[in-house]
């Protein structure tokens, strides 16, 4: 006996025997219900007093049969011969109450792709010898992309005769026809970039300065990993939902926005845990990310040498690994794109135990890298010489700065995450005494808010560098709005990292920012402005640091400089 889905508690063996044979019913492929096949659903749902529901195909098989409405509908995997743009499959249900399709009833509808939603009233007779009525019927179809209108078509009620009078099958190898086009003109001007839609979260403990500053750096995270922004939509909630984040309406309105906008993704602000992130997927039939995996990508596209690439495979099979488990057919919307660079497809799909033997072999290359990296801090100690770590929020111009002071051309642009491996040179501060004047500059890896676990954990030998530092110069990008929050950020990650190191906060990009809010943050912060990219403050950088690093009360004298070493503040390199 076929199996009977949704609300089936309660129903004596006869009923789902008769349901059952709902199986065995044929349709003729034109017509979207037969009145015969119409009756007999009506017939049980008034003895059922519950919605009888059916899936069928376009060959006019019954492939799902269920008690209760759309939502209790579990949908087969398509069976037809050829990929269509619609499901291939119509939903054919029985209202015990008028009032035509349901909230439920269009959502399924277009979720799925479906090729229609038919909903036939079911309730008194005229007649009391007939004991119910069939009709009217309500149909709706999918809009096409490119509508005006809601993302379904409903047409008017019909009556059971007129329903089975329309040319079902032409009508959705019209709307096939449309949607294609749709598809065609889009192809046209769509670049090759991922387009996404961004979701974010705002509760009533933050205020609305709070939501913008993390909707806009989400949004650059996803450029930076290669994305196009294709819409961007924030659901305000008093706390988060357990199952989705965002509730089920929002999703709806997440996936209207991603059908209109031609986007292939939906991105959430915050950490999605792995049940929100398979439930998302199975509501959305599409592909999810949160906003760490957006950043585990970034770092695997910017992984330079052995190293760096070890300690972001690392983090990423940490992130993944407990969410594997129940992916099934999701597993297939990560194949490839944003949030799967690094460990590789491969790698993502074999079994737990292999990955965990995996993260323990890496975790043991880590821990070599580590120790590899303390003998040379080691050996810069036994030499007596000054070391200056460059902190900060990512892209706040750390790297460009380095180049300056350590005469260098480590990578400098504009973009997220563009140094995972620290890098170290010398360079020359005349005021210092010691060892002829001579720091060792350390170029690291940006910070970010909310910085994920996994790459704190995985980049700790990187990290590391930064306790046997004699100072942390706290890069600042002075331009961009929110700078505090940005100095809370990376004070909050160092302060996680146990460094008792001092520190001096050096505000850059003075070129572009407003001379206002740099005087009001040096106040602050008791800060440095320079603008590394013109060289514009750096003498007083220069007098700062050595004042920091114990300089001697009168500059020394007759101290030359090495050959191969710059003076901080000479000509600025890089951009």
């Amino acid at each position: 006996m076929e199996k009977i889905h949704g609300r089936t508690s309660g129903l004596k063996s006869n009923q789902v025997k008769r349901l059952s044979n709902l199986y065995r019913r044929r349709v003729p492929p034109e017509a979207a219900v037969t009145g015969e096949l119409a009756r007999a659903m009506a017939e049980l749902t008034v003895e059922l007093k519950r919605g009888v529901c059916l899936l069928i195909d376009r060959r006019g098989r019954v492939l799902t049969v269920a008690v209760g409405d759309a939502a209790d509908t579990p949908l087969p995997p398509v069976r037809g011969e050829a990929e269509t743009r619609l499901y291939g499959l119509r939903l054919v249900h029985t209202h015990l109450k008028p009032g035509g399709l349901s909230g439920p009833d269009l959502t399924t509808l277009f979720i799925n792709r479906l090729d229609a939603v038919v909903a036939i009233d079911v309730g008194e007779a005229r007649d009391p010898r007939a004991g119910f009525a069939v009709g009217p019927a309500h149909l709706a179809f999918v809009a096409p992309a490119t509508s005006d209108q809601e993302d379904w078509l409903i047409e008017a009620p019909l009556s059971m005769r007129a329903l089975e009078e329309i040319d079902f099958l032409e009508r959705v190898r019209a709307l096939e026809e449309e949607l294609a086009r749709s598809d065609a003109a889009r192809e046209v001007t769509r670049s090759s970039a991922e387009r996404a839609v961004l979701i974010g979260l705002a509760t009533h403990k933050e205020g609305a300065g709070e939501t913008e500053s993390r909707m806009s750096e989400l949004a650059e995270l996803v450029r930076s990993a290669g994305g196009e922004i294709a819409a961007t939509s924030v659901q305000h909630r008093d706390r988060s939902d357990a199952r989705t984040l965002v509730g089920e309406g929002k999703l709806q309105e997440a996936v209207s926005l991603a059908f209109h906008e031609d986007a292939d993704l939906l991105v959430f602000d915050r950490e999605l845990s792995p049940a929100q992130a398979r439930e998302i997927e199975a509501f959305t039939k599409l592909k999810v990310l949160d906003r760490t995996q957006v950043i585990l990508d970034i770092f695997a596209q910017n992984a330079r040498g052995r190293d760096a690439q070890v300690q972001v495979e690392l983090a990423q099979l940490n992130y993944q690994l407990p969410r594997l488990a129940g992916r099934g057919q999701a597993m297939s919307r990560l194949g490839g794109g944003i949030g799967t660079r690094g460990p590789g497809e491969t790698k993502l799909e074999v079994d737990r135990r292999k990955i965990r033997d995996r993260i323990t072999s890496l975790e043991e290359t880590v821990d070599a890298l580590s120790k590899r990296r303390s003998e040379t801090r080691k050996q810069r100690r036994r030499g007596n010489v000054m070391t200056v770590a460059l902190v900060g929020y990512t892209n706040a111009g750390k790297s460009t700065l380095f180049n300056v002071l350590a005469k260098s051309d480590v990578l400098a642009r504009d973009a997220l995450f563009a140094t995972l491996r620290p890098t170290s040179r010398e360079g020359w501060l005349p005021e210092l005494g010691g060892v002829g004047g001579k720091v060792v500059f350390t170029d690291t890896v940006g910070f970010i808010r909310d910085l994920p676990d996994e790459l704190v954990n995985a980049f700790r030998a990187t990290l590391e560098e930064l306790h046997d530092a004699d100072l942390l110069l706290h890069v600042v990008d002075g331009a961009t709005p929110g700078a505090p929050d940005r100095v809370d950020a990376v004070r909050r990650v160092l302060a996680d990292l146990e460094l008792d190191v001092p520190s001096l906060v050096v505000l850059n990009k003075l070129d572009a920012a407003e001379r206002e809010v740099i005087a009001e943050l040096g106040r602050r912060y008791d800060a440095v402005a320079v603008s590394a990219a013109t060289g514009e403050g750096l003498a007083g950088l220069r007098r700062a640091l050595a004042e920091r690093l114990g300089a001697p009360a009168e500059p020394p004298r007759g101290v030359a400089e090495p050959p191969g070493l710059t003076p901080l503040g000479g000509t600025p390199h890089g951009s």
